[in-house]
């Protein structure tokens, strides 16, 4: 074959995000790829933290994988602590607002470590001109969902920035929770033969912020999944069915929840795409996006890895609670491929779910 040479002055650009940067990207706060490579190459090394790599075999400690909330014991107390900033854009969306997601936001990252959500703290940073009555709906949407999950916001902070430099609100929280005894759920946990599991259909919330930010008219009503978690994760406790792992599937959906799970396990995991369930609407929004519905945020669904053998009777309880709508099993953890998600289409193709490397939507939450 003839090679041709490029003509003087062409260069190619790549339009994935590559893994070096000089200036943060939005990519950095996508959860995909490039944002596991600002946490493992900047903020681990420089905070102490753990390594994000589990021992060979997938059996290091429960703290040396990343989960939503740190766990400890202090005062003869099993805590959970979380954090999570909300830049969402718009304010209100169909389903909810960003006090709503907020809370709710920083409750489910407590639950999926196990933990009843206790206490919050509400730091917000507003902009100047920012409608009061705007900021009110806020703060009475944040009070109305911390009384709904039974925790109280104990603490906080306000700061103002110059017109145009805030977009009008945004919000820091952190949430204590009390763990269980005997509770264990974490990455680490998870083991080949493990079933997985989704609470509900995928991509309502982030199909739902994107219809209404570029004033997209879809067949079918949009709404966010933005719901609270832990009165689910609750029932699913109390059930006394053994729990291995679960994550709430916010920025970068299904896909890069199951990715992380499965670089940290050590494991890897296959999906039966047919079982994953995702609604008529946001399936064909997304086909006229050009998204796919794995890789979209939902901001009130969760996936669980549970051993096999008591797939049915975790599902059987997700079916009876309110917050799992269509609840399913959809996969398997396996010692194939680890740190590798596939998915099998009903015509027996298989296709590998990467992290993400890029953003595929930028204020979500």
């Amino acid at each position: 074959m003839k090679s041709e040479k490029l003509p003087e002055g062409f260069t190619l650009h790549c339009p994935v995000p590559l893994g070096d940067h000089s200036t943060v990207q939005l990519a950095h706060g996508g959860g995909g790829r490039v944002m596991q490579g600002l946490i493992e190459g900047l903020f681990l090394p420089a905070f102490g933290g753990p390594s994000p790599r589990p021992s060979p075999g997938g059996k290091g400690g429960l703290a040396a994988i990343p989960h939503d909330s740190a766990v400890f014991e202090a005062g003869g107390a099993r805590l959970a602590l979380t954090t999570d900033s909300f830049v969402v854009s718009p304010l209100f969306f169909p389903g909810g607002d960003i006090g709503k997601l907020a809370v709710y936001g920083t409750a489910n990252d407590l639950a999926m470590a196990g933990a009843t959500p206790v206490w919050l703290s509400a730091g917000f940073i507003l902009e100047e001109g920012l409608s009061m009555d705007v900021l009110r709906r806020v703060v009475e949407s944040m009070a109305g969902a911390a009384a709904e999950i039974g925790a109280r916001i104990v603490t906080g902070d306000t700061k103002v920035v110059d017109r145009g430099k805030g977009d009008g609100i945004f919000i820091n929280t952190a949430g204590v929770g009390l763990v269980p005894a005997g509770v264990e759920i974490s990455p680490a946990r998870v083991r080949p033969g493990d079933a997985v599991l989704v609470s509900g259909d995928l991509g309502r919330h982030g199909i739902a912020i994107m219809s209404v930010r570029e004033r997209l008219d879809f067949e079918g009503a949009l709404e966010s999944d933005c719901a609270s978690l832990a009165g689910l994760v609750e029932e699913l406790i109390r059930s006394g069915h053994e729990v291995h792992c679960l994550r709430d599937l916010t920025r970068g959906g299904l896909a890069s929840a199951l990715n992380e799970i499965a670089r940290h396990a050590g494991v890897g995991i296959e999906l039966d795409e047919a079982a994953i369930p995702v609604s008529e609407p946001v399936a064909g929004a997304c086909e006229l996006l050009g998204l796919d519905p794995f890789y979209v945020a939902n901001e009130g669904r969760l996936a669980a890895i549970v051993p096999t053998e008591v797939a049915g009777r975790v599902l059987d309880v997700m079916q009876r609670h309110s917050a799992a709508p269509q609840p399913a099993v959809i996969g398997r953890v396996t010692r194939r491929h680890p740190g590798i998600v596939e998915a099998e289409s009903v015509l027996g193709v298989s296709r590998i779910l990467d992290m993400l490397s890029g953003e595929q939507m930028p204020r979500i939450c």
